[in-house]
């Protein structure tokens, strides 16, 4: 069967991981305090306020307190679903007055239009939120590239190195496996994918090595009809 879908990972394969570090994070954290103080006179978010203090397990946490353990959080990179939720609304503002642009490497920015064209459904499966992954492609340095996708994927269907993820995004594509490219620069994502059936291809930019796995350092070497 030929491919019909390409999923795509984001940090390290579409974008920079260093935009995440060096932007996106400090970003978060230089504006989080006030903005979520902010959200708290106005009683704006309060479920997430709540959802912080629940996966902290600290009920009685006060408004300097939650702020305390997002900052930690963003310090040891917790993928705790309430912190990428509160990133997504500081960033959101930060894209919105052009004070972030969301990096795509010039070579996938290329290869993502040509595909669409010719005829393939395009995917984003990251561990960061489906809103977060919206912005980055939305306000993206080359322009808005959210038209150019069907759908959208985070760890609410299962963390990236679990085959389980992949067999309920395949279920949500409703495609065979085996019709789906996923691409990612780690071997434990394209590992478990390839268990659950899908054909992979890693991205080495940083000339790593993906063992098991088709690897390529650009976009422009894949072609989705050769595997």
């Amino acid at each position: 069967m030929s491919v019909k879908a390409i999923l795509t990972d984001i940090e390290g394969t579409t974008s920079s991981i260093a935009f995440v570090f060096e932007v996106l994070f400090p970003y978060a954290k230089r504006h989080l305090p006030d903005y979520l103080r902010h959200c708290a006179e106005q009683n704006l978010h309060s479920a997430l306020l709540q959802a912080v203090r629940d996966e902290a397990q600290e009920p009685q946490a006060d408004v300097e307190r939650v702020i305390a353990i997002l900052i930690q959080w963003i310090d040891q990179d917790v993928k705790a679903p309430s912190l990428k939720a509160w990133q997504g609304l500081v960033w959101q503002q930060g894209y919105a007055s052009g004070e972030i642009k969301g990096h795509v490497y010039p070579d996938a920015v290329n290869a993502l239009h040509a595909w669409q064209e010719q005829g393939y459904l395009l995917y984003v499966y990251s561990s960061g939120s489906v809103q977060a992954q919206k912005l980055i492609f939305g306000y993206s340095v080359a322009g808005d590239l959210t038209p150019l996708f069907s759908g959208y994927f985070d760890t609410t269907v299962g963390h990236k190195r679990e085959p389980a993820s992949y067999a309920r995004i395949v279920q949500a594509i409703d495609l065979p496996a085996e019709q789906i490219l996923f691409l990612s620069d780690i071997v434990e994502e394209l590992d478990a994918a390839q268990i659950s059936g899908l054909r992979t291809c890693g991205l080495a930019r940083a000339q790593g090595v993906l063992t098991g796995h088709t690897a390529v350092d650009s976009f422009a070497q894949i072609n989705p009809g050769a595997f």
